[in-house]
């Protein structure tokens, strides 16, 4: 047997015991970790910018998953209400709920948000009675360590989480061996996580990439639009799936926005080289290649680069500045392919239906934004095939989590991650149907 399989037959046999201490004494328990979480924040938070050479961004963080322990227990009343008997269509019948936890959670997480996504299936798998196994990505390997000792400082914790460190072989391990699946990366490996718990019978829950578009309107307030594109397409230089990584603006507005994106870009440096400087490099260095192919690639097909667009390595590390580029369309991977680096492609078209049209021309199904007038865009931002639209601003979907959501098309599977649902998703749901009065029922054989 595998170290994976024996660590996972571990947790199962944790998991009764787990499940006797009810929700409130869970919660008890991760909020004793949250203490250690408190307590070694900066040992954390310095391993995490150690592996992805940003500050800021590491903070918000370990402030999400702090959060996450609050909010998520605030949802436990609602989602895990006192069983009691309740009537049934048949006056003789109650109907009582009887869940129980799905079983062992297996999450697999990346590395462009190496904690947060490490944790965030954790939290609400742990607090409906799952013990979980997490292996974080390979590619920022610093943090395991600190994060692993705050787990073995609560023993009742330690029990029934457990962290290992591997590549695609042990991500393969994991999913032949739990009760669940979590994953979050890239469609490619998605498909294969897929398929792979579908062999072992076991559900997936998927969180993969996107290719979000943002929609400007005549009307929209450009200043506030363009500065919200800039943060929203470049923030951890652009390593998100949320980024906003295509704009469709009126042509009415086009030079407008353009020029404001231009100079709002252009404020933006580069964190530990220019002074005040809050981008940071590429986490995994093969990224720059993947983003600097598909600007080259724009520009050869006719695009313009009007800011940006270059990869420049400081102390062996590669960035690129905020890029905008112009004379964009379809035939450009740059518009049609995950990009997951900070370049914003704006294209210019004659009205709201066809950027609607040009939005939903894609496999992915992620976010999106809208900008205009406050009774026309929530319409239009309905009409966009995306599971989480924010309307005159951008990434809300990521900032306001009880906003219940599930990705469209290719980019995830699954019930949401988001508000109490991403607890739900945790419990198999068991009914007993109990007759009151036992007696002989007219369908019953003579």
């Amino acid at each position: 047997m595998s170290d994976v399989r024996a660590k996972v037959e571990e947790l199962r046999r944790a998991a009764p015991a787990w499940e006797a201490r009810g929700p409130w004494e869970r919660l008890q328990v991760l909020e004793q970790w949250v203490q250690e979480l408190r307590a070694h924040r900066h040992e954390l938070r310095d391993a995490l910018v150690r592996d992805t050479g940003r500050v800021v961004l590491s903070d918000m963080e370990i402030d999400a998953v702090l959060s996450s322990v609050q909010r998520h227990g605030r949802w436990l009343a609602e989602v895990l209400p006192e069983q009691r008997p309740r009537p049934s269509s048949d006056p003789g019948v109650t109907i009582t709920d009887a869940s129980e936890p799905i079983g062992v959670a297996g999450v697999i997480s990346p590395w462009n948000f190496p904690l947060q996504l490490a944790l965030i299936d954790a939290v609400p798998a742990l607090l409906m009675g799952c013990p979980v196994i997490v292996k974080p990505t390979e590619v920022c390997p610093a943090f395991v360590g600190p994060l692993r000792r705050t787990i073995e400082a609560v023993p009742a914790l330690a029990e029934v989480l457990a962290i290992v460190e591997g590549g695609p072989e042990t991500g393969r391990e994991i999913v032949a061996s739990v009760d669940v699946v979590c994953f979050t990366g890239s469609v490619a490996t998605g498909r294969q996580v897929a398929v792979a718990a579908a062999e072992a019978f076991v559900p997936a829950f998927l969180e993969l990439g996107g290719k979000d578009a943002a929609l400007v309107a005549v009307g929209a307030d450009l200043d506030v639009a363009a500065a919200a594109l800039v943060w929203g397409g470049t923030a951890n230089t652009g390593q998100s799936c949320m980024s906003i990584e295509r704009v469709y603006v009126e042509e009415a507005v086009a030079e407008q926005l353009v020029d404001r994106l231009v100079t709002q870009a252009r404020r933006v440096g580069l964190h530990g080289v220019d002074e005040g400087g809050e981008l940071g490099p590429f986490i995994d260095p093969r990224q720059a290649d993947v983003v600097l192919g598909q600007v080259r690639s724009a520009v050869a097909a006719g695009a313009t680069v009007l800011t940006g667009g270059e990869v420049e390595v400081h102390e062996g590390r590669p960035y690129m500045r905020p890029t905008v580029v112009t004379a964009v369309d379809h035939s450009m991977e740059l518009m049609t392919e995950e990009t997951f680096g900070p370049v914003l492609p704006v294209m210019a078209v004659p009205d709201m239906d066809e950027a609607v049209r040009l939005a939903n021309d894609t496999r992915y199904g992620l976010s999106g934004a809208v900008f205009g007038p406050q009774d026309t865009a929530p319409a239009l931002a309905a009409r966009l095939h995306a599971g989480g639209l924010s309307v005159n601003d951008v990434l809300l979907t990521g900032m306001v989590p009880e906003g219940e959501k599930q990705a469209f098309k290719l980019s995830g599977m699954g019930p949401s991650r988001m508000g109490p649902a991403s607890l739900r998703r945790f419990r198999r749901q068991r009914v007993v149907l109990t007759r009151q009065q036992p007696a002989r029922q007219p369908w019953w054989y003579a």
